[in-house]
């Protein structure tokens, strides 16, 4: 169970799923909580349960206030060498208090190790998200993905290359697309006076394939989207961590309010019990 307060800076204040964006600034406090709860049913079968809750409350932009609910269940059974699992999520995302979006997820994945340093996990998803009064954007999406991991140093340094392909298909055919997702990560735990500092760097570039004419630009829509993010855990104790994140994205698409950059900036106290 965990529990973590702060803020953030954002230098474009939009609401990605309906592809808005505000081109302005703004400050906002986070809050976040976290509860996991793991049993072993058989020597080689769990099951966890975890809950998770996140409030971001801008300073002026109040309508975009968001509070956003996550509960999962995940089943895994252990083979020899490997692991297969079955996890599914519903989220459920709250605007100004407002009803504005729910998506549900259900997942089987195989995961195992292919030598001593090398790890693969492959999973299928099968996913639904539905907007609140705009249903032609309610979408069903099918996708696959594999990620490969390398463990230079066991946890303390290893990387992770990663690629995604999806297909939605929306209520409404122009915003029906194709996604292809690659992402290159690399975590790294450092011993910095007495403290374990993690620290990860990752990069997305994601190219989004339109099926249909859009009807605002009078051809097929097409995104490129380019994103870097660091994030940086500091211990403070055994229970308290102090964690930095910062992420920019370059949004690059021949729809005008689709095509943006945003930077974001933030930092907060986590509290682990």
């Amino acid at each position: 169970m965990s529990a973590s307060v702060g803020g953030e800076y954002d230098t474009n204040v939009s609401v990605d799923e309906v592809d808005l964006s505000s081109g302005k600034s703004d400050y906002a406090a986070v809050i976040d909580f976290d509860l996991d709860v793991e049993v072993a049913l058989t020597d080689r079968t769990d099951v966890s349960l975890n809950y998770r809750a996140s409030q971001s409350t801008f300073q002026e932009f109040k309508g975009v206030n968001r509070l956003t609910q996550i509960a999962g269940a995940d089943l895994s059974h252990n083979l020899d060498g490997s692991s297969i699992s079955l996890s599914a999520y519903y989220i459920d995302s709250r605007l100004d208090n407002k009803s504005f979006l729910t998506y549900s997820r259900i997942s089987p994945s195989l995961s195992g190790f292919l030598s001593k340093r090398w790890f693969s996990r492959g999973a299928y998803v099968y996913s639904e998200r539905k907007v609140d009064q705009r249903a032609l954007r309610n979408v069903n999406s099918h996708t696959g993905e594999i990620d490969f991991y390398y463990f230079h140093r066991g946890l303390r340094s290893y990387g992770n290359v990663g690629y995604r392909y999806r297909n939605e298909d929306a209520i409404a055919p122009e915003l029906d697309f194709k996604a292809h997702l690659l992402k290159i990560r690399y975590i790294r735990r450092l011993n910095l006076n007495e403290q374990r500092v993690k620290i990860e760097a990752a990069i997305r570039y994601e190219l989004r394939q339109y099926q249909s004419p859009s009807s605002a630009v009078f051809e097929a829509r097409r995104d490129d989207r380019l994103r870097f993010q660091v994030d940086m855990e500091v211990p403070l104790s055994n229970q308290l961590t102090w964690q930095w994140y910062f992420s920019h994205g370059d949004y690059v698409s021949n729809l005008p309010r689709a095509d943006f950059t945003q930077t974001i900036l933030g930092t907060k106290l986590k509290y682990t019990w």
